[in-house]
């Protein structure tokens, strides 16, 4: 089943965050039964229990304790849209024709959120509740009409690439892919080479996992040559893609690309990251340039940028699920340096 294969939407069970689900997966996860956490936050746990079964809806105080509670760093409480921003959201859904910009701009909120939860949660916390909305969002697309389609067209590439993403990093290959193929083609629909580029370099991120070098090169150069990808994109893909050279025995190739990439580098200190790719920071390319050196042999290089690099991500980045695989390139450079 595609994206655009999906039953028409019924706006009353437009949900926009499911925080429930969140919220007592992520509890679960961290061991919290709901008694132990509503005694944790000194709230009723009759209370609590109606909400996590979305029998009533969280205050935003209680979001707020959910979330210090769970040190999501504002993410979940983040989900929660406030009255006025919920019934624009619903009264889109039933008549999708008349879609504003307010509801758009409600969706990539709550979306940005999503993406927060990322850094801090385990995805298979926040998958369930990421499909749904990934399905309710590209529903509302498919009946959208006006001037702001095409700014929803753009929050639901992003929805679909990023539920991608989770299954990614779960190993669902074969799901991932499709969903990247669905990003890249509504990425595509609205000439949107910065998303188009993102849904490329995760097929090369699952390739990686995979270990098929072929598809490392091949996915993160389309990226880096993808019109309209941003400067700070382009560098980690021609890096990865450089790493994937360099797996294959193709050092000349290797090196041409890393002379790509570092061409790119005052261009895109100049800019800020994209607000879709907002990790692309100089600190994470330096985990690129530490994937690549490694590829390359040159292991004393690589630990230097793998360390230098992780030491810069902010907080709430440095236990993000992703950061494994370059603390695990971190201890294979120092290994054999």
């Amino acid at each position: 089943m595609t994206i655009l294969e999906v039953r028409p939407v019924n706006p009353q069970r437009f949900t926009v965050s499911d925080f429930a689900d969140l919220a007592r997966r992520a509890l679960s996860d961290s061991g919290y039964s709901m008694k132990a956490a509503a005694r944790e936050m000194n709230y009723d746990p009759a209370y609590l229990s109606r909400v996590l079964s979305r029998k009533q809806k969280p205050s935003a105080k209680l979001a707020s304790s959910l979330d210090r509670l769970l040190g999501a760093d504002g993410a979940l409480a983040a989900t929660v849209l406030d009255e006025d921003d919920s019934g624009r959201v619903q009264r889109s859904a039933a008549n999708p024709s008349r879609l504003d910009a307010g509801t758009v701009d409600a969706l990539a909120g709550v979306l940005a959120a999503y993406r927060r939860l990322d850094d801090t949660a385990a995805p298979k916390t926040v998958i369930p509740a990421t499909m749904k909305q990934m399905q309710e969002v590209t529903r509302m697309l498919r009946g959208a009409r006006g001037p702001h389609r095409g700014r929803l067209a753009e929050v639901a590439s992003e929805w679909v690439q990023f539920a991608g993403w989770m299954l990614a990093q779960t190993r669902k290959d074969a799901d991932a892919v499709r969903l990247l193929n669905d990003a890249l083609e509504l990425a595509d629909e609205i000439g949107n080479g910065t998303l188009a580029a993102q849904a490329l370099n995760f097929k090369g991120y699952i390739a990686r996992q995979q270990g098929r070098p072929q598809g490392i090169a091949r996915w993160f150069a389309a990226a880096a040559n993808t019109p309209g990808a941003h400067p700070a994109q382009r560098i980690g893909d021609y890096l990865q893609a450089a790493a994937g050279m360099a797996t294959l025995d193709q050092r000349d190739e290797a090196l041409r690309l890393v002379e790509d990439a570092e061409r790119l580098t005052d261009k895109a200190a100049a800019l800020p990251p994209p607000e879709t790719a907002y990790w692309l920071t100089p600190s994470f390319n330096r985990l690129n340039m530490g994937l690549c050196t490694l590829a390359l042999g040159r292991y004393s290089e690589a630990a230097d940028h793998l360390r230098t690099g992780l030491a810069g991500l902010p907080d709430e980045l440095r236990d993000a699920p992703w950061s494994w695989e370059h603390k695990a390139a971190l201890s294979k450079a120092l290994e054999a340096a």
